[in-house]
């Protein structure tokens, strides 16, 4: 979210392409630097108020990629990396929400909460 100098803030938003060509707008909720890379952590925006409540809480993570002097955000092709960075996410947003996951771990201790996705999205930032 951005300040907006009014005493309030405004979703940081971005429209991206997917790799059939489709728009969708994503809200940045996060961002992340490891290791001199930069990822992010969206989620799609809905205009039918409904389709927010109903609609999965899908968390998108892609990376920062410059490779032309022009900020492109691209999918995450490595799997451990791409698991790595999706939770990590996960626990930063977790902790935002005062949650403690407490409710969401299986038997074994480990929780349920990898639902990221594993969409193709690449645009210019």
């Amino acid at each position: 979210m951005t300040y907006n100098g009014n005493d309030s803030f405004e979703p940081e938003l971005y429209t991206l392409e997917d790799e059939n060509g489709e728009l969708t707008t994503f809200e940045l909720w996060d961002t992340l630097e490891e290791n001199g890379q930069v990822y992010y952590a969206l989620t799609p925006v809905y205009d039918d108020p409904a389709e927010r409540i109903s609609g999965d809480a899908e968390l998108v993570v892609l990376k920062l990629e410059d490779p032309t002097d022009e900020s492109t955000l691209v999918t995450i092709e490595d799997d451990a990396e791409y698991e790595r960075i999706g939770n990590i996410f996960l626990d930063r947003l977790a902790e935002y929400f005062d949650g403690d996951d407490e409710e969401s771990e299986g038997e074994e201790g480990e929780s349920d909460d990898d639902d990221f996705s594993g969409d193709t999205y690449e645009d210019e930032v």
